[in-house]
């Protein structure tokens, strides 16, 4: 898969995870994992991202004595979900007419 399709699937899966309710990092390897595979590795970058173009917001909450780091999706982050799935329509829209054009000519 290329990479930067990869790249912009991984940040709305993150962002419709978001949705459910504000979420720490543990919790959404967890949670994100269900949908696509992803390591701690690969998320921690992502939320950054997503916190550096104002799709998410960061906040902290002391857990145990520490201070625990929270993520919540923000309006521009709930556009971006609605942008990623308009362009996933037109991108089926113009593979089914690919797709029928090849399998037209066969």
């Amino acid at each position: 898969m290329d990479v930067q399709l990869k790249r912009g699937i991984l940040d709305v899966c993150v962002l419709t995870v978001l949705r459910r309710g504000d979420s720490y990092g543990y919790r959404l390897v967890r949670d994100v994992g269900q949908i696509i595979a992803v390591s701690e590795s690969t998320l921690y970058p992502i939320l950054k991202r997503l916190e550096a173009g104002g799709l998410v917001t960061v906040y902290s909450v002391e857990h145990s004595g520490r201070l625990r780091k929270y993520y919540q999706i923000t309006q521009a982050g709930e556009r971006r979900i609605r942008a990623f799935l308009d362009e996933w329509r037109e991108l089926l829209r113009v593979l089914g007419q690919i797709e029928a054009e090849v399998e037209g000519n066969d």
